[in-house]
C-alpha cells in the first residue's frame, strides 16, 4: 500500500508540472501576441508638423490631442504646451 501512495503522489505532481507548464506557455503566447499588436498599431501614431518656422506641432493620431511650441526668432525654445484638437467633439 505504501508503494501505491509513492507512485500515486509521483504521478500527481508529474501531472501538477506539465500543467502549471502548460498555463504559464499560453499565457507567455497571449503576451507577447499582445505586445506584437501594439507594436504594430503604434509606428506612425505621432506626426511632427510644422507650419512656419515659429511653430511646431506634435500630433497624436490615436488620441487626437495635440502639443503645440512656439519658437520666437533669435530665441531659446518655450514650454510645449497641450492643445485640445479642433476635430474632437470636446467630451472626452
Amino acid at each position: 500500500m505504501n508503494k501505491n501512495l509513492i507512485s500515486f503522489s509521483i504521478i500527481f505532481l508529474g501531472l501538477c508540472i506539465v500543467l502549471s507548464s502548460w498555463f504559464i506557455s499560453q499565457s507567455l503566447k497571449s503576451f507577447q501576441n499582445n505586445e506584437d499588436k501594439v507594436k504594430q498599431d503604434d509606428p506612425f501614431r505621432y506626426e511632427l508638423i510644422t507650419p512656419n518656422e515659429s511653430n511646431i506641432i506634435l500630433f497624436d493620431k490615436q488620441s487626437g490631442d495635440y502639443w503645440r511650441k512656439y519658437i520666437e526668432p533669435n530665441e531659446g525654445p518655450t514650454d510645449w504646451e497641450k492643445q485640445q484638437s479642433p476635430v474632437s467633439s470636446g467630451t472626452n
